[in-house]
């Protein structure tokens, strides 16, 4: 490998052994990083060195490396993924920093999602809102035939650009307020918008609102940061029509959803 393919990193590194226990900023050295590499394989190289030294390795969220799963997330240099729009950080690719740079690496901070370890957050607050609503009840079985059920393209494709929407909590990280309201819309969305959906929408806002509420996630700043950090790009209409949804099941429908 050509030493014009390499580059040498300083990171800041924000590591923190429990919620518990107050946390702080190491400095660490990354040499002879490949610019083909993930951000997520920098800190593997940057952990196998830490191994050699004695020192335990940074504990960070990881799982499919595809900009698939939404498992992966911290804050680089004050950005959420970074500073590449529309990216997740495992595909985040390191010939987008230049040799020298230094790194800032931080959790997500927000009060919903407590720091179990370095960068490691709990986002199991997103799964309880998901179970208090994000679904719809119906029989499962054999898939039914694609044409069954017509859907106008209009809505299939405001659905469907919902339903991009990986669960990562980027859009928290990067809210003033640590507001999760792009997530839940995108996940109302991606319901109301189906016939399948129908039943139970008003309920659904209902429920999946106020759980967001109930877990300590603010409220929406107007600022649109969860929309540039989104590594989906999730637009911010969605929130306007969550709200629309939420507004007339509390005005019309708000007996039927208890």
């Amino acid at each position: 490998m050509s030493e014009s393919n390499t580059i040498h990193l300083t990171l800041r590194v924000w590591r923190q052994p429990n919620a518990a226990t107050p946390g702080r900023f190491e400095t660490y050295e990354a040499t002879n990083i490949s610019t083909e590499m993930s951000f997520l394989e920098m800190l593997d190289v940057v952990n196998d060195q830490l191994a050699l030294n004695g020192i335990e390795p940074i504990a960070f969220d990881h799982d499919c490396r595809e900009g698939i799963c939404g498992a992966c997330g911290c804050v680089v240099n004050g950005q959420a993924h970074g500073h590449l729009k529309g990216t997740t950080l495992c595909q985040l690719h390191m010939r987008h920093f230049r040799d020298g740079d230094t790194l800032v690496i931080e959790p997500f901070r927000a009060k919903a999602f407590p720091i179990i370890k370095d960068l490691v957050v709990d986002r199991s607050a997103f799964d309880q809102i998901i179970q208090a609503g994000g679904y719809i009840s119906v029989k499962t079985g054999s898939a039914p035939e694609a044409s069954s059920i017509l859907v106008p393209k209009k809505n299939a494709d405001l659905a469907m650009d919902a339903a991009a929407c990986i669960g990562c909590g980027a859009c928290v990280a990067a809210c003033p307020n640590s507001s999760a309201m792009l997530f839940v819309s995108a996940k109302i969305n991606h319901l109301g918008q189906l016939p399948q959906g129908q039943p139970e929408r008003y309920r659904r806002a209902i429920h999946m609102i106020e759980k967001m509420d109930e877990l300590g996630f603010g409220n929406c700043s107007n600022h649109l940061e969860c929309e540039a950090a989104c590594p989906k790009e999730i637009q911010f209409v969605n929130i306007g029509r969550m709200n629309r949804d939420y507004i007339i099941a509390k005005l019309f429908h708000n007996e039927e959803a208890f």
